[in-house]
């Protein structure tokens, strides 16, 4: 497995089957991302919700490859009408492809699609847990404020390896509140997103480091640069 972040809250994972996920696919207006949009390959594209810097570039890419989209009913409809075929979702539902499975849960946001003329609600937003052939889960938290079901659902119930947790304030969760947030799903290793993407989100991710090691010190902390992979080495369990 191989996960590389894309800025903000995009990421790429190729499985150790080489079935290729990109989450959330904001590339060419993001200006953390390098990458042209036309280099990038997907077999599925998870959008956790409508705002623009999520929604990103999927058309183009799930256009170019075939890409099968996965997203909440609402933004599966709204890309019916563009001539996409999406496979619509709901909180708590699990998809299977290419032998991945794919599971949405909740995340406290919005989820408006605001980058057409007349802006239109985009259902509930959302996050996904994807748990790949071998077993290990990813939790991708989207944009979310804390909320307790972190803890007793994702924690507690489906118990991630890897969690990707936005840390960039004023729209998502901050630094301390993405390291409670990390205490409660306790996953093996945790990767900061969604900050420093824009003044808005200035966020220093030693900051939310330290916190986790206070809070939760047994979790790995990896901050990746814009364009970074890292090939995870999870620690066993005794």
């Amino acid at each position: 497995m191989e996960i590389r972040w894309l800025g903000h809250s995009a990421f790429e994972i190729i499985s150790n089957e080489n079935v290729k996920i990109l989450i959330d696919p904001f590339i060419s207006n993001n200006p953390s991302c390098s990458i042209p949009v036309e280099e990038l390959d997907a077999d599925i594209i998870c959008i956790t919700h409508g705002h623009s810097d999520h929604f990103g570039d999927a058309m183009e890419i799930a256009n170019k490859n075939g890409s099968l989209i996965l997203t909440n009913h609402e933004i599966s409809l709204f890309l019916d009408e563009q001539g996409i075929e999406a496979s619509g979702m709901n909180i708590g539902g699990s998809v299977v492809a290419k032998g991945i499975k794919f599971t949405m849960l909740d995340a406290k946001h919005s989820s408006s699609i605001d980058f057409v003329d007349e802006i239109i609600p985009g259902g509930d937003p959302a996050s996904f847990l994807i748990t790949l052939e071998d077993g290990t889960k990813i939790f991708h938290a989207g944009d979310t404020g804390l909320f307790s079901d972190l803890e007793n659902i994702v924690g507690k119930i489906y118990k991630p390896d890897i969690a990707m947790v936005p840390i960039g304030d004023r729209f998502t969760m901050g630094t301390f509140e993405g390291a409670l947030a990390t205490m409660w799903i306790n996953p093996k290793m945790v990767i900061p997103m969604h900050y420093n993407t824009f003044p808005a989100i200035a966020q220093d991710p030693a900051v939310f480091s330290n916190f986790v090691k206070q809070l939760r010190p047994e979790v790995e902390v990896l901050i990746l640069n814009p364009m970074e992979s890292c090939v995870p080495q999870l620690k066993k369990e005794d």
